[in-house]
């Protein structure tokens, strides 16, 4: 039987997704808890990495297992052994087509950032910050040049991993909310630190350090040292990956809005 389960985590005292050897990683806790809820073994395959200090909201997972269990017994059962920081938020029941990686159609993220004098404090941990004043129509003007399929060397980190450096990012909104901005990214897949450095680049546009059009040169040069420095991991969240209807994963959990 394969399973694929939807989780939502908050990533500050996690070195990130990925098992590690140290075992301080989301997937180590999310594996521990199913294996002790199945009383055996179980490894579960993410949809997408995320990195130390970022959040999801519906991180998708699969694994296969011959236990039989219902839904609410997966989704319950599992959570009595996470911490409260991480919850499972569905299960679902899919056929060995589906692979939670491979048959995302594509991934969407939230960055969420404090335009503010003084540093966070309730919302430390959840939000990037800037104490500079940001100018909406130039944040949204530069994003736009970013929309497409291209080469986003410029804002690929040197850890990347990724075989190509060719995404397609089809869409990258920016909303304002009082003292805080949204920017949402839809795309196939993401580099590594790519949405961190791409929202760098984007507040030194808006704050003024540099010219609309200077993103479009910086992702033109294919060069990362070109591009401003990686943002903060805090105000980064997963939304999560969708599918084709065929395979009814939800796509939205009840911290969306």
């Amino acid at each position: 039987m394969r399973i694929a389960l939807g989780i939502a985590y908050r990533g500050s005292a996690y070195n990130g997704w990925q098992s590690q050897p140290g075992g301080q990683t989301v997937q180590d806790q999310v594996d521990a808890a199913l294996s002790a809820f199945a009383d055996q073994p179980i490894r579960c395959v993410c949809a997408g990495r995320t990195d130390a200090g970022v959040h999801a909201l519906n991180q998708v997972v699969h694994f296969d297992t011959p236990l039989v269990r219902g839904d609410e017994a997966w989704t319950r059962g599992t959570n009595r052994y996470l911490p409260d920081d991480i919850a499972i938020q569905w299960c679902r029941f899919v056929t060995g087509a589906f692979h939670s990686r491979a048959s995302a159609l594509g991934r969407r993220y939230a960055y969420v950032l404090l335009e503010s004098r003084v540093r966070p404090a309730l919302e430390a941990g959840h939000v990037g910050w800037t104490f500079r004043r940001l100018d909406e129509k130039a944040l949204r003007e530069a994003g736009r040049l970013l929309v497409g399929t291209h080469d986003f060397s410029a804002f690929r980190s040197a850890e990347c991993q990724a075989p190509s450096p060719v995404k397609t990012l089809r869409a990258l909104e920016v909303e304002r909310r009082g003292d805080y901005w949204r920017f949402d990214f839809d795309g196939d897949a993401f580099l590594h630190h790519m949405i961190r450095n791409i929202v760098g680049s984007l507040v030194a546009v808006g704050s003024g350090l540099h010219p609309v059009a200077w993103i479009g040169e910086v992702l033109e040069a294919k060069d990362r040292s070109r591009a401003a420095a990686t943002f903060a991991p805090e105000g980064l969240h997963f939304l999560g990956p969708y599918y084709d209807p065929v395979h009814a994963i939800p796509d939205r959990t009840a911290a969306m809005s």
